[in-house]
């Protein structure tokens, strides 16, 4: 329970008054990185939920979009940033590496952040209108469980930054044990609390494969750049991963 509630006060801005210490063993509490989602994404529905009694659904999709960008304080839509900034200057890694660090937004950090934003409003606003907002909830624990291929068997170019008490430290056992609590999460509160049928849970457990390959297409793509990953582009993939979910639910759901 300590290493599940320092990975939340230390993945969210959720107000936590607790002073639990420093654990050594922190990057253990990697297995909790989908529960945490679990926790954003409870929060992100019950937005939904208060926000649609005033509000028309494309409002609501804004408001839940936005409500995940200050959960989380913006620290995984600005990896994206930096990541779009860095890898696609078409510079060298040294470079690249230096513009990621760059507190500076430039072109391909501003469309980056534009079109994925616009695209999760619009995809939220498509699952709202066919009844689906409670999938919202799943959101960000598929993500969080899909950044794990980022960290398992991987090195960090950089000597320091936050994202090396992660980097290389996801084991196998944490893959699994992480996976499982994902599965079932999907799995019963899908059933028991929203009554969902057993064709449709599948279709969105099946969404952890979806992610899981591009998590491992983007680590090949990242590693051909700067041969490691940093912590901007474990921001940068729950980012995408998180679009990726509500792109596979979309599609899956609307057949």
């Amino acid at each position: 329970m300590k290493r599940f509630i320092l990975i939340l006060q230390f993945l969210t801005r959720i107000p936590i008054n607790l002073n639990l210490g420093f654990d050594e063993d922190f990057h253990k509490s990697i297995v909790y990185f989908p529960l945490v989602g679990f926790v954003i994404g409870i929060l992100l529905y019950i937005t939904g939920i208060a926000s649609i009694q005033v509000f028309d659904p494309f409002i609501v999709s804004i408001l839940i979009t936005l409500a995940s960008v200050v959960l989380t304080g913006g620290l995984h839509i600005d990896g994206l940033g930096d990541t779009f900034d860095a890898i696609y200057s078409n510079r060298d890694k040294d470079r690249m590496l230096e513009i990621m660090k760059d507190s500076r937004l430039g072109t391909n950090s501003l469309l980056a952040i534009l079109f994925l934003v616009l695209m999760k409003i619009g995809f939220i606003y498509s699952l709202i209108n066919s009844g689906y907002l409670w999938t919202v909830i799943f959101m960000p624990a598929v993500a969080r469980l899909g950044v794990m291929v980022m960290m398992y068997k991987t090195v960090t170019p950089r000597k320091n930054g936050m994202g090396n008490l992660f980097i290389g430290k996801a084991s196998k056992s944490m893959f699994i044990i992480a996976t499982i609590y994902t599965v079932v999460l999907i799995s019963s509160v899908g059933k028991f609390v929203f009554a969902a049928d057993y064709i449709m849970i599948v279709k969105i457990i099946g969404s952890i494969i979806s992610v899981m390959i591009f998590g491992n297409l983007f680590k090949k793509h990242i590693y051909k750049k700067i041969d490691g990953v940093t912590g901007d582009i474990l921001g940068c993939t729950i980012e995408i991963s998180e679009l990726l979910f509500l792109l596979h639910t979309y599609l899956l759901l609307s057949i």
